[in-house]
């Protein structure tokens, strides 16, 4: 039997690539902001509701760029509830992350308890919108501002998410996008950071190349982080599509929901009032004494049948030997994350696959409880 993973990337037409490949093979530019980069950067923003963005070769150079952008220093307070590149990018720029504990409904950094974690030290907050649901943004602003903190969103499962019809991306002082393979939109690897003025913009785009500003001139200790033209040009082209590959992937969320709503001791995330969703993962949350068998024993019994989910995010950040001795990452002080950590499985999702496979996979899952 075919296996069928968690997620597959989704592809556009090649015969459309390979045009679009014999233009950059005639151009003879394949990087430093290109023809390609200069469209797929203009319309990505228009697509997306946004004033300014900038393209990066990944996700994790945007944000760690983002940071430099802002001159962030010291102590921030983010989500142990992520992919490692979250907190990574602090620790590359000398930054220590501080740990808050994530709120049940969406396992996003919980808002009520970003304040008690600052300190002299703080000087910003860098939540994730964990599976694509926005962050309480109108709380962690409020916050920010009355103590003065920037807030940087890794918005790396956000592309394409609204909030009463305006762009999560608008949210806060930077936002970071990544285009890679696993997302609901990609250019095979790829990145972006989001702001709000063209004085912000012109200094990401000074450190993503080098520092340079025109030939001769560097003003800043600057990274290389440029998308390429080939990433640029495969963008174009899935602009054309993500639309198509959304509507997919929420009917297949919204069988997942109807096939398995009344499953003992298993819960889905709903939908959150006012906000256009883009279904990037299907987490279910098991509760073992509820469902009859662990979380890891249902991966494994999927996994006889060729059937590959994810526990994402186990282990949770502040468990690596990293970050273990941060003061933060103390158990105790985490709470929800840490049950939440134990009971996550992210079944398959993406545009191609099969309702019969998804139907597959429910049945599996039905059975295995009590």
């Amino acid at each position: 039997m075919k296996p069928i993973f968690v997620t597959q990337p989704f592809l556009p037409p090649l015969d459309e690539f390979t045009e679009l490949l014999k233009q950059i093979w005639d151009n003879k530019i394949l990087t430093n902001s290109g023809p390609f980069h200069k469209e797929f950067e203009q319309a990505l923003a228009d697509f997306l509701g946004v004033k300014y963005i900038s393209l990066f070769s990944n996700g994790t150079l945007a944000l760690i760029t983002a940071l430099q952008t802002l001159k962030i220093t010291g102590e921030v307070i983010t989500t142990p509830f992520s992919f490692v590149a979250t907190t990574h990018a602090l620790w590359w720029n000398g930054i220590k992350p501080v740990f808050v504990d994530v709120e049940p409904d969406f396992c996003n950094l919980d808002a009520e308890k970003i304040e008690a974690a600052i300190t002299p030290q703080t000087t910003a907050i860098m939540p994730v919108h964990v599976y694509g649901n926005p962050c309480q943004v109108d709380k962690i602003q409020k916050i920010a501002d009355a103590y003065g903190l920037k807030v940087i969103y890794d918005a790396c499962h956000a592309f394409g998410v609204q909030i009463n019809d305006n762009s999560v991306l608008n949210f806060g002082d930077l936002s970071v996008l990544s285009f890679h393979a696993t997302k609901v939109f990609n250019t095979i690897e790829g990145g972006a950071i989001i702001c709000h003025d063209e004085k912000t913009k012109t200094r990401i785009d000074f450190l993503k190349n080098f520092g340079y500003d025109g030939e001769l001139r560097v003003v800043a200790p600057g990274i290389n982080a440029k998308m390429n033209e080939v990433q640029a040009a495969f963008g174009l082209l899935q602009l054309k599509y993500v639309e198509q590959a959304i509507a997919k992937r929420k009917i297949i969320c919204e069988l997942y929901k109807e096939s398995l709503a009344d499953v003992k001791g298993l819960s889905c995330q709903n939908e959150i009032p006012g906000v256009k969703h883009n279904y990037p993962y299907f987490p279910v949350f098991i509760d073992e004494k509820n469902f009859g068998i662990s979380r890891d024993e249902l991966n494994d019994l999927l996994k006889s049948h060729q059937l590959f989910g994810r526990r994402y995010f186990y282990p949770l950040i502040s468990q690596f030997p990293t970050y273990k001795g941060l003061a933060s990452s103390n158990p105790a002080n985490l709470p929800v994350a840490e049950l939440k950590t134990k009971q996550v499985f992210c079944l398959p999702i993406y545009p191609d696959l099969e309702l019969s496979d998804v139907s597959r996979i429910c049945e599996l899952i039905k059975s295995a409880g009590k």
